[in-house]
Protein backbone atom coordinates (compact mmCIF):
# COMPACT_ATOMS: atom_id res chain seq x y z
CA UNK A 1 0.00 0.00 0.00
CA UNK A 2 1.07 3.90 -1.33
CA UNK A 3 1.39 5.85 1.72
CA UNK A 4 4.17 7.76 1.34
CA UNK A 5 4.96 10.12 -1.76
CA UNK A 6 8.59 8.55 -2.78
CA UNK A 7 7.07 5.45 -2.32
CA UNK A 8 5.63 6.22 -5.55
CA UNK A 9 8.84 6.54 -7.43
CA UNK A 10 10.20 3.18 -5.89
CA UNK A 11 6.90 1.44 -7.31
CA UNK A 12 7.62 3.09 -11.01
CA UNK A 13 11.08 2.25 -10.50
CA UNK A 14 10.34 -1.77 -9.91
CA UNK A 15 7.49 -1.54 -12.41
CA UNK A 16 10.60 -0.32 -15.37
CA UNK A 17 13.52 0.95 -14.64
CA UNK A 18 14.91 2.18 -17.62
CA UNK A 19 11.77 4.23 -18.36
CA UNK A 20 12.49 8.08 -18.91
CA UNK A 21 11.24 9.61 -15.70
CA UNK A 22 12.17 13.45 -16.63
CA UNK A 23 13.46 15.05 -19.35
CA UNK A 24 14.84 18.69 -18.89
CA UNK A 25 17.30 21.05 -20.76
CA UNK A 26 18.47 18.01 -22.83
CA UNK A 27 19.24 16.00 -19.81
CA UNK A 28 17.46 12.50 -18.71
CA UNK A 29 16.87 10.18 -15.77
CA UNK A 30 15.68 6.73 -16.17
CA UNK A 31 13.18 6.17 -13.39
CA UNK A 32 16.34 3.48 -12.28
CA UNK A 33 18.59 6.42 -12.44
CA UNK A 34 16.13 8.99 -10.16
CA UNK A 35 15.66 6.20 -7.66
CA UNK A 36 19.17 6.02 -7.48
CA UNK A 37 19.90 9.88 -7.14
CA UNK A 38 17.22 10.14 -4.69
CA UNK A 39 18.65 7.46 -2.38
CA UNK A 40 22.30 9.46 -2.46
CA UNK A 41 20.72 12.62 -1.86
CA UNK A 42 18.99 11.00 1.23
CA UNK A 43 22.03 9.35 2.68
CA UNK A 44 23.54 12.27 2.13
CA UNK A 45 21.57 14.37 4.23
CA UNK A 46 21.04 12.09 7.12
CA UNK A 47 25.15 11.44 6.76
CA UNK A 48 25.08 15.50 7.09
CA UNK A 49 22.52 15.42 10.45
CA UNK A 50 19.27 16.01 9.20
CA UNK A 51 16.72 13.47 10.56
CA UNK A 52 12.95 12.83 10.00
CA UNK A 53 10.82 16.03 10.69
CA UNK A 54 13.85 18.71 10.06
CA UNK A 55 13.02 20.96 6.73
CA UNK A 56 15.39 20.66 3.84
CA UNK A 57 15.55 24.06 1.29
CA UNK A 58 15.46 23.57 -2.24
CA UNK A 59 16.56 26.36 -4.14
CA UNK A 60 17.15 25.18 -8.02
CA UNK A 61 15.90 26.49 -11.10
CA UNK A 62 13.88 23.88 -13.55
CA UNK A 63 16.53 21.07 -14.02
CA UNK A 64 17.10 17.22 -13.50
CA UNK A 65 18.55 17.56 -10.72
CA UNK A 66 15.25 19.21 -9.07
CA UNK A 67 13.75 15.89 -8.65
CA UNK A 68 16.42 13.66 -7.03
CA UNK A 69 16.51 16.49 -4.08
CA UNK A 70 12.70 16.21 -4.21
CA UNK A 71 12.46 12.64 -3.41
CA UNK A 72 15.79 12.58 -1.60
CA UNK A 73 14.44 14.87 1.21
CA UNK A 74 11.30 12.98 1.75
CA UNK A 75 13.39 9.80 1.40
CA UNK A 76 15.40 11.36 4.74
CA UNK A 77 12.32 11.70 6.65
CA UNK A 78 12.52 15.13 6.20
CA UNK A 79 10.05 17.82 4.25
CA UNK A 80 10.87 19.97 1.77
CA UNK A 81 10.43 23.76 1.49
CA UNK A 82 10.71 25.01 -2.09
CA UNK A 83 12.78 28.03 -2.32
CA UNK A 84 11.51 30.91 -5.62
CA UNK A 85 14.71 30.83 -7.48
CA UNK A 86 13.37 34.33 -8.78
CA UNK A 87 13.02 36.03 -5.05
CA UNK A 88 15.02 38.35 -3.74
CA UNK A 89 17.37 36.73 -1.36
CA UNK A 90 16.11 38.92 1.79
CA UNK A 91 12.91 37.05 1.08
CA UNK A 92 14.14 33.43 0.69
CA UNK A 93 16.60 34.44 4.21
CA UNK A 94 12.73 34.82 6.03
CA UNK A 95 11.74 31.57 4.73
CA UNK A 96 14.71 30.18 5.67
CA UNK A 97 14.84 31.30 9.04
CA UNK A 98 11.28 30.66 9.78
CA UNK A 99 11.75 26.99 9.57
CA UNK A 100 14.90 26.99 10.47
CA UNK A 101 15.62 24.59 7.28
CA UNK A 102 18.56 22.23 8.45
CA UNK A 103 19.79 21.15 4.47
CA UNK A 104 19.59 23.42 1.31
CA UNK A 105 20.28 21.99 -2.02
CA UNK A 106 21.23 24.51 -4.24
CA UNK A 107 24.33 26.44 -6.58
CA UNK A 108 27.16 27.38 -5.07
CA UNK A 109 26.43 30.94 -6.14
CA UNK A 110 22.95 30.83 -4.49
CA UNK A 111 24.31 29.47 -1.16
CA UNK A 112 26.74 31.76 -0.98
CA UNK A 113 23.91 34.55 -1.00
CA UNK A 114 21.79 32.64 0.89
CA UNK A 115 24.81 33.17 3.97
CA UNK A 116 24.91 36.15 3.64
CA UNK A 117 21.32 36.63 4.19
CA UNK A 118 20.81 34.46 7.01
CA UNK A 119 22.45 36.32 9.79
CA UNK A 120 22.32 33.55 12.72
CA UNK A 121 20.82 30.84 11.58
CA UNK A 122 23.27 28.52 9.67
CA UNK A 123 21.64 25.25 7.77
CA UNK A 124 24.01 21.86 8.64
CA UNK A 125 24.30 21.14 5.54
CA UNK A 126 24.53 22.63 1.46
CA UNK A 127 24.22 19.78 -0.94
CA UNK A 128 25.63 21.72 -3.93
CA UNK A 129 24.39 21.46 -7.64
CA UNK A 130 27.97 22.45 -9.85
CA UNK A 131 26.81 25.97 -11.41
CA UNK A 132 30.31 26.81 -12.69
CA UNK A 133 30.58 29.47 -10.21
CA UNK A 134 33.94 29.62 -7.84
CA UNK A 135 31.58 30.89 -4.48
CA UNK A 136 33.37 29.97 -1.50
CA UNK A 137 31.07 28.24 1.44
CA UNK A 138 31.88 28.84 5.55
CA UNK A 139 29.36 25.82 5.92
CA UNK A 140 29.30 22.13 5.59
CA UNK A 141 28.87 21.17 1.64
CA UNK A 142 28.77 17.84 -0.68
CA UNK A 143 28.87 18.40 -3.76
CA UNK A 144 25.70 16.45 -5.84
CA UNK A 145 27.60 14.70 -8.11
CA UNK A 146 29.38 12.86 -4.84
CA UNK A 147 26.22 12.23 -3.53
CA UNK A 148 24.78 10.90 -6.63
CA UNK A 149 27.40 9.10 -7.85
CA UNK A 150 26.51 5.58 -6.73
CA UNK A 151 24.31 4.01 -9.18
CA UNK A 152 23.49 1.26 -6.71
CA UNK A 153 22.80 3.58 -3.63
CA UNK A 154 19.77 1.94 -1.12
CA UNK A 155 17.02 3.34 0.16
CA UNK A 156 17.82 4.27 3.94
CA UNK A 157 14.05 3.33 4.45
CA UNK A 158 13.62 5.91 7.43
CA UNK A 159 10.74 5.08 9.46
CA UNK A 160 7.84 7.33 8.46
CA UNK A 161 3.95 7.88 8.40
CA UNK A 162 1.45 9.58 6.27
CA UNK A 163 0.90 12.29 8.44
CA UNK A 164 4.52 13.56 8.77
CA UNK A 165 4.97 16.26 7.29
CA UNK A 166 5.99 16.44 3.11
CA UNK A 167 6.13 20.14 2.32
CA UNK A 168 6.14 23.55 3.66
CA UNK A 169 4.50 26.21 0.34
CA UNK A 170 4.62 29.35 1.72
CA UNK A 171 1.90 32.29 0.33
CA UNK A 172 2.09 35.65 0.82
CA UNK A 173 1.13 36.84 4.31
CA UNK A 174 -1.02 40.07 5.18
CA UNK A 175 1.58 41.54 7.91
CA UNK A 176 4.42 41.11 5.45
CA UNK A 177 5.66 37.86 6.77
CA UNK A 178 5.08 35.26 4.42
CA UNK A 179 3.18 32.11 6.07
CA UNK A 180 3.92 28.29 5.77
CA UNK A 181 1.43 25.76 4.70
CA UNK A 182 2.47 22.22 6.08
CA UNK A 183 1.08 19.81 3.94
CA UNK A 184 1.67 16.03 4.80
CA UNK A 185 2.09 12.51 2.78
CA UNK A 186 -1.55 11.65 3.45
CA UNK A 187 -2.94 15.44 2.31
CA UNK A 188 -0.69 15.16 -1.34
CA UNK A 189 -1.57 11.31 -2.06
CA UNK A 190 -5.38 12.10 -1.36
CA UNK A 191 -4.85 14.61 -4.12
CA UNK A 192 -2.37 12.18 -6.32
CA UNK A 193 -4.71 9.69 -6.29
CA UNK A 194 -8.12 11.37 -6.82
CA UNK A 195 -6.85 13.03 -10.24
CA UNK A 196 -4.96 9.60 -11.19
CA UNK A 197 -8.70 8.70 -10.86
CA UNK A 198 -10.80 10.79 -12.43
CA UNK A 199 -8.08 12.08 -14.97
CA UNK A 200 -6.34 9.26 -15.98
CA UNK A 201 -2.49 8.76 -16.01
CA UNK A 202 0.10 5.87 -17.69
CA UNK A 203 3.04 4.97 -18.68
CA UNK A 204 2.54 6.42 -22.17
CA UNK A 205 2.19 9.64 -21.01
CA UNK A 206 3.91 12.43 -21.11
CA UNK A 207 3.41 15.55 -18.40
CA UNK A 208 4.30 18.93 -18.59
CA UNK A 209 5.53 20.67 -14.90
CA UNK A 210 4.96 24.24 -16.08
CA UNK A 211 4.54 24.95 -12.03
CA UNK A 212 8.01 26.19 -10.38
CA UNK A 213 8.32 23.66 -7.35
CA UNK A 214 7.23 26.51 -4.76
CA UNK A 215 3.59 26.53 -6.78
CA UNK A 216 1.07 24.14 -4.86
CA UNK A 217 0.30 23.25 -9.46
CA UNK A 218 3.58 21.17 -9.02
CA UNK A 219 2.06 18.23 -7.01
CA UNK A 220 0.14 17.37 -9.32
CA UNK A 221 3.00 16.91 -12.29
CA UNK A 222 5.22 15.48 -9.92
CA UNK A 223 3.54 12.64 -8.32
CA UNK A 224 0.89 12.05 -10.74
CA UNK A 225 3.76 11.23 -13.33
CA UNK A 226 5.67 8.91 -10.88
CA UNK A 227 2.13 7.11 -10.44
CA UNK A 228 1.57 6.30 -13.51
CA UNK A 229 5.12 6.17 -14.49
CA UNK A 230 4.76 8.65 -16.91
CA UNK A 231 7.51 11.05 -17.82
CA UNK A 232 7.85 14.29 -16.95
CA UNK A 233 8.70 17.50 -19.11
CA UNK A 234 9.79 20.27 -16.92
CA UNK A 235 9.50 23.56 -18.57
CA UNK A 236 12.44 25.83 -17.97
CA UNK A 237 12.10 29.18 -16.13
CA UNK A 238 12.75 31.28 -19.03
CA UNK A 239 10.31 29.27 -21.16
CA UNK A 240 7.63 29.40 -18.80
CA UNK A 241 5.51 32.79 -20.54
CA UNK A 242 7.01 32.55 -24.16
CA UNK A 243 4.39 31.37 -26.21
CA UNK A 244 6.66 30.26 -28.75
CA UNK A 245 8.82 27.99 -27.01
CA UNK A 246 5.81 26.48 -24.96
CA UNK A 247 4.64 25.32 -28.14
CA UNK A 248 7.37 23.75 -29.28
CA UNK A 249 7.69 21.95 -26.04
CA UNK A 250 4.61 20.04 -26.69
CA UNK A 251 5.25 19.32 -30.42
CA UNK A 252 8.56 18.25 -29.96
CA UNK A 253 8.41 16.35 -26.53
CA UNK A 254 4.61 14.98 -27.63
CA UNK A 255 2.96 16.47 -24.32
CA UNK A 256 -0.70 14.63 -23.67
CA UNK A 257 -0.93 15.92 -20.36
CA UNK A 258 -0.27 19.90 -19.62
CA UNK A 259 -1.93 21.63 -16.22
CA UNK A 260 -0.96 25.40 -15.75
CA UNK A 261 -2.88 28.27 -14.76
CA UNK A 262 -4.53 29.85 -17.27
CA UNK A 263 -2.45 32.96 -17.76
CA UNK A 264 0.34 30.34 -19.57
CA UNK A 265 -2.62 28.99 -21.63
CA UNK A 266 -3.87 32.17 -22.58
CA UNK A 267 -0.69 32.89 -24.03
CA UNK A 268 -0.37 30.15 -26.29
CA UNK A 269 -3.43 30.51 -27.97
CA UNK A 270 -2.57 34.19 -28.65
CA UNK A 271 0.50 32.63 -30.42
CA UNK A 272 -1.14 29.87 -31.89
CA UNK A 273 -3.74 30.49 -34.29
CA UNK A 274 -4.16 27.08 -36.32
CA UNK A 275 -7.27 24.79 -34.89
CA UNK A 276 -6.02 21.24 -33.40
CA UNK A 277 -3.05 23.14 -32.99
CA UNK A 278 -1.56 20.04 -30.47
CA UNK A 279 -3.48 16.51 -31.48
CA UNK A 280 -1.23 14.83 -28.44
CA UNK A 281 -2.52 16.68 -25.98
CA UNK A 282 -5.51 14.66 -24.42
CA UNK A 283 -6.07 16.53 -21.14
CA UNK A 284 -5.58 20.19 -20.31
CA UNK A 285 -6.03 21.22 -17.19
CA UNK A 286 -5.84 24.22 -15.10
CA UNK A 287 -6.29 26.13 -11.69
CA UNK A 288 -5.43 29.32 -9.61
CA UNK A 289 -7.26 31.66 -11.05
CA UNK A 290 -10.21 32.49 -13.49
CA UNK A 291 -10.33 31.36 -17.06
CA UNK A 292 -12.38 34.38 -19.07
CA UNK A 293 -14.35 32.57 -21.50
CA UNK A 294 -13.71 34.26 -24.40
CA UNK A 295 -10.47 33.07 -23.67
CA UNK A 296 -11.54 29.46 -22.94
CA UNK A 297 -13.06 29.47 -26.75
CA UNK A 298 -9.58 29.86 -28.12
CA UNK A 299 -8.56 27.30 -26.15
CA UNK A 300 -11.02 24.89 -27.51
CA UNK A 301 -10.03 25.84 -30.75
CA UNK A 302 -6.50 25.38 -30.18
CA UNK A 303 -7.46 21.69 -28.50
CA UNK A 304 -10.93 20.47 -29.66
CA UNK A 305 -9.78 16.60 -29.10
CA UNK A 306 -9.08 17.36 -25.56
CA UNK A 307 -10.65 16.90 -22.45
CA UNK A 308 -10.84 20.31 -20.48
CA UNK A 309 -10.37 20.30 -16.49
CA UNK A 310 -11.27 23.46 -14.43
CA UNK A 311 -10.50 22.07 -10.91
CA UNK A 312 -10.22 24.49 -7.90
CA UNK A 313 -8.23 24.64 -4.42
CA UNK A 314 -6.54 26.92 -2.12
CA UNK A 315 -2.76 25.41 -1.32
CA UNK A 316 -4.28 25.14 2.30
CA UNK A 317 -6.32 22.04 0.77
CA UNK A 318 -4.77 21.22 -2.27
CA UNK A 319 -7.80 20.68 -5.22
CA UNK A 320 -10.98 19.85 -3.84
CA UNK A 321 -13.93 20.89 -6.94
CA UNK A 322 -13.74 20.17 -9.94
CA UNK A 323 -15.53 21.15 -13.60
CA UNK A 324 -15.02 19.02 -17.05
CA UNK A 325 -15.49 21.65 -19.31
CA UNK A 326 -17.69 20.00 -21.84
CA UNK A 327 -19.87 23.11 -23.02
CA UNK A 328 -19.12 26.88 -23.34
CA UNK A 329 -21.68 29.82 -21.94
CA UNK A 330 -22.75 32.14 -25.05
CA UNK A 331 -22.13 34.88 -22.59
CA UNK A 332 -19.13 35.92 -20.70
CA UNK A 333 -20.59 34.56 -18.01
CA UNK A 334 -17.18 32.50 -16.31
CA UNK A 335 -17.44 28.57 -16.01
CA UNK A 336 -18.33 27.04 -12.69
CA UNK A 337 -15.62 25.66 -10.08
CA UNK A 338 -17.81 22.74 -10.24
CA UNK A 339 -18.38 20.41 -7.32
CA UNK A 340 -16.60 18.10 -4.69
CA UNK A 341 -13.88 16.08 -5.81
CA UNK A 342 -14.68 12.58 -4.26
CA UNK A 343 -12.67 12.27 -1.29
CA UNK A 344 -13.77 16.23 -0.22
CA UNK A 345 -17.09 17.72 1.33
CA UNK A 346 -17.38 21.12 0.61
CA UNK A 347 -20.30 23.13 1.71
CA UNK A 348 -20.78 27.33 1.53
CA UNK A 349 -22.06 29.04 5.01
CA UNK A 350 -23.93 32.29 4.63
CA UNK A 351 -23.45 34.99 7.49
CA UNK A 352 -25.23 34.02 9.88
CA UNK A 353 -23.58 30.49 9.86
CA UNK A 354 -26.46 28.40 8.05
CA UNK A 355 -25.47 26.53 5.06
CA UNK A 356 -26.57 28.70 1.71
CA UNK A 357 -29.19 27.08 -0.84
CA UNK A 358 -29.35 27.53 -4.66
CA UNK A 359 -28.64 30.84 -5.69
CA UNK A 360 -27.58 32.37 -2.13
CA UNK A 361 -23.72 33.05 -1.06
CA UNK A 362 -21.58 32.01 1.06
CA UNK A 363 -17.95 31.18 2.18
CA UNK A 364 -16.46 27.84 1.01
CA UNK A 365 -15.87 25.83 3.73
CA UNK A 366 -13.87 22.18 2.89
CA UNK A 367 -13.18 18.75 4.74
CA UNK A 368 -11.51 15.77 3.60
CA UNK A 369 -8.13 14.44 3.81
CA UNK A 370 -6.53 17.23 1.56
CA UNK A 371 -6.70 19.34 4.27
CA UNK A 372 -3.13 20.91 5.62
CA UNK A 373 -1.93 20.28 9.10
CA UNK A 374 -1.89 24.10 9.68
CA UNK A 375 0.69 27.15 9.15
CA UNK A 376 4.31 26.54 10.24
CA UNK A 377 4.67 28.68 13.98
CA UNK A 378 1.35 30.16 13.61
CA UNK A 379 -1.05 28.83 15.87
CA UNK A 380 -3.20 31.72 16.40
CA UNK A 381 -3.45 32.06 12.66
CA UNK A 382 -4.06 28.35 11.82
CA UNK A 383 -7.15 28.67 14.64
CA UNK A 384 -8.21 31.24 12.51
CA UNK A 385 -8.99 29.15 9.23
CA UNK A 386 -9.00 25.68 10.42
CA UNK A 387 -12.46 25.44 12.77
CA UNK A 388 -14.79 23.10 14.15
CA UNK A 389 -17.34 21.69 11.72
CA UNK A 390 -19.99 23.57 12.23
CA UNK A 391 -22.06 21.63 10.40
CA UNK A 392 -21.29 18.19 12.34
CA UNK A 393 -19.79 19.50 16.06
CA UNK A 394 -19.82 16.09 17.20
CA UNK A 395 -17.32 14.58 15.17
CA UNK A 396 -15.18 17.11 16.89
CA UNK A 397 -13.26 17.42 13.42
CA UNK A 398 -11.68 20.70 11.70
CA UNK A 399 -12.66 22.27 8.58
CA UNK A 400 -10.99 24.91 6.24
CA UNK A 401 -12.63 28.40 5.76
CA UNK A 402 -11.18 29.10 2.39
CA UNK A 403 -12.36 33.16 2.58
CA UNK A 404 -13.86 32.37 -0.83
CA UNK A 405 -17.61 33.45 -1.90
CA UNK A 406 -19.22 31.35 -3.50
CA UNK A 407 -22.74 30.60 -4.82
CA UNK A 408 -24.56 27.00 -5.21
CA UNK A 409 -25.77 26.19 -8.44
CA UNK A 410 -28.74 24.16 -9.46
CA UNK A 411 -27.08 21.60 -10.52
CA UNK A 412 -24.93 21.24 -7.55
CA UNK A 413 -22.17 23.12 -8.81
CA UNK A 414 -20.35 26.52 -7.49
CA UNK A 415 -19.74 29.94 -9.22
CA UNK A 416 -16.33 31.44 -7.65
CA UNK A 417 -17.16 35.07 -7.01
CA UNK A 418 -14.12 36.10 -5.08
CA UNK A 419 -12.51 36.65 -1.92
CA UNK A 420 -13.99 38.11 1.69
CA UNK A 421 -10.71 40.14 2.18
CA UNK A 422 -7.78 41.86 0.31
CA UNK A 423 -6.24 38.78 -1.00
CA UNK A 424 -5.94 38.49 -5.06
CA UNK A 425 -4.41 35.67 -7.35
CA UNK A 426 -2.57 37.43 -9.77
CA UNK A 427 -1.12 34.57 -12.38
CA UNK A 428 -1.81 32.15 -10.92
CA UNK A 429 -0.49 33.08 -7.29
CA UNK A 430 -1.89 33.96 -4.41
CA UNK A 431 -1.02 37.43 -3.24
CA UNK A 432 -1.94 39.52 0.14
CA UNK A 433 -2.06 43.22 -1.16
CA UNK A 434 -1.42 43.48 3.08
CA UNK A 435 2.31 42.50 1.98
CA UNK A 436 3.03 44.61 -0.70
CA UNK A 437 1.47 47.54 1.07
CA UNK A 438 4.07 46.66 4.06
CA UNK A 439 7.01 46.19 2.12
CA UNK A 440 6.41 49.58 0.37
CA UNK A 441 5.46 51.18 3.45
CA UNK A 442 8.89 50.18 4.82
CA UNK A 443 10.42 52.50 2.43
CA UNK A 444 11.91 55.57 4.35
CA UNK A 445 10.54 58.23 1.68
CA UNK A 446 7.07 56.54 1.72
CA UNK A 447 4.30 57.75 4.30
CA UNK A 448 1.79 55.53 3.46
CA UNK A 449 1.03 53.38 0.98
CA UNK A 450 -2.21 51.17 -0.83
CA UNK A 451 -2.00 48.90 -3.04
CA UNK A 452 -5.34 47.79 -4.81
CA UNK A 453 -6.30 45.17 -7.64
CA UNK A 454 -7.92 45.55 -10.81
CA UNK A 455 -9.06 43.23 -13.58
CA UNK A 456 -6.14 42.42 -16.21
CA UNK A 457 -7.49 40.24 -19.38
CA UNK A 458 -4.20 37.99 -19.33
CA UNK A 459 -3.55 37.83 -15.24
CA UNK A 460 -6.67 37.83 -13.82
CA UNK A 461 -5.70 40.82 -11.43
CA UNK A 462 -2.96 43.40 -11.69
CA UNK A 463 -1.47 45.65 -8.72
CA UNK A 464 -1.85 49.49 -8.71
CA UNK A 465 0.06 51.37 -5.85
CA UNK A 466 -0.74 54.69 -4.62
CA UNK A 467 2.06 56.19 -2.84
CA UNK A 468 1.97 59.36 -0.40
CA UNK A 469 5.60 60.58 0.39
CA UNK A 470 6.89 62.04 3.87
CA UNK A 471 7.05 65.55 3.39
CA UNK A 472 9.63 66.98 2.84
CA UNK A 473 10.90 63.77 0.82
CA UNK A 474 11.15 62.51 -2.88
CA UNK A 475 10.08 60.09 -4.35
CA UNK A 476 9.43 58.52 -7.55
CA UNK A 477 7.55 55.73 -9.24
CA UNK A 478 10.98 53.69 -10.19
CA UNK A 479 11.94 53.79 -6.73
CA UNK A 480 8.97 52.19 -5.57
CA UNK A 481 9.66 49.51 -7.78
CA UNK A 482 12.87 48.88 -7.42
CA UNK A 483 12.07 48.76 -3.31
CA UNK A 484 9.47 46.36 -3.11
CA UNK A 485 11.53 44.13 -6.21
CA UNK A 486 14.47 43.90 -3.90
CA UNK A 487 12.17 42.35 -1.63
CA UNK A 488 9.22 40.57 -3.33
CA UNK A 489 8.84 38.13 -5.61
CA UNK A 490 8.48 39.45 -9.25
CA UNK A 491 4.77 38.80 -9.30
CA UNK A 492 3.94 40.55 -6.86
CA UNK A 493 5.69 44.05 -7.72
CA UNK A 494 2.66 46.78 -9.44
CA UNK A 495 1.77 47.16 -12.33
CA UNK A 496 1.75 50.62 -12.11
CA UNK A 497 2.56 53.01 -8.84
CA UNK A 498 1.00 56.30 -8.83
CA UNK A 499 2.60 59.45 -5.98
CA UNK A 500 0.32 61.14 -4.64
CA UNK A 501 0.93 63.90 -2.22
CA UNK A 502 -2.62 63.03 -0.22
CA UNK A 503 -4.11 59.98 -0.38
CA UNK A 504 -8.08 60.21 -0.29
CA UNK A 505 -9.79 59.96 2.97
CA UNK A 506 -13.28 58.48 4.07
CA UNK A 507 -15.23 60.64 6.41
CA UNK A 508 -13.84 58.25 9.59
CA UNK A 509 -10.33 59.52 8.34
CA UNK A 510 -9.42 56.43 6.97
CA UNK A 511 -7.41 55.86 3.55
CA UNK A 512 -10.85 55.63 0.87
CA UNK A 513 -9.82 52.82 -0.61
CA UNK A 514 -13.07 52.70 -3.13
CA UNK A 515 -12.25 56.15 -4.44
CA UNK A 516 -8.56 54.52 -5.32
CA UNK A 517 -9.89 51.72 -6.67
CA UNK A 518 -11.98 53.71 -9.12
CA UNK A 519 -9.14 56.19 -9.86
CA UNK A 520 -7.13 52.52 -10.41
CA UNK A 521 -9.68 50.97 -13.54
CA UNK A 522 -8.41 50.13 -16.74
CA UNK A 523 -9.77 53.10 -18.94
CA UNK A 524 -8.46 55.73 -16.54
CA UNK A 525 -5.32 57.40 -17.37
CA UNK A 526 -2.29 56.62 -14.97
CA UNK A 527 1.71 56.36 -13.96
CA UNK A 528 3.20 52.78 -15.64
Amino acid sequence: MTYLLHQLLSAAADRDPAKEAVRCGGATLSYGELEAAANGIARTLIDGGIRRGDRVGIHLPKRVELLPSVYGALRAGAAYVPLDPAAPVHRLALVARDCAVAAVITTPARAAAMLGALESHVPRLFVLVDDDSRAELTAPSVPYAKATADPSAKDPMVPAIEADLAYILYTSGSTGTPKGVMLTHRNALAFVEWSASRIGIGSEDRLSNHAPLHFDLSVFDLYLAAMGGATLVPIPDEDAYFGTALARTIREEGITVWYSVPSALILLSRMVRERDAFPTLRAVVFAGEVYPTKHLRELRRMVPRAALWNIYGPTETNVVTYHRVRHLPKDDRTIPIGRACENSEVFALKEDGTPAGVGEEGELHVRGPTVMRGYWGRKERTAEVLVPNPLAPELGELVYRTGDLVRLREDGEYDFLGRRDHQIKSRGYRIELGEVEATMNAHPAVDQAVAVAVPHDEWGRAIVAWVQPREGQTLSVNDVKRHVARRLPRYMVPSRVHIMQQLPRTSTGKIDRQQLLRESSPDRAGVA
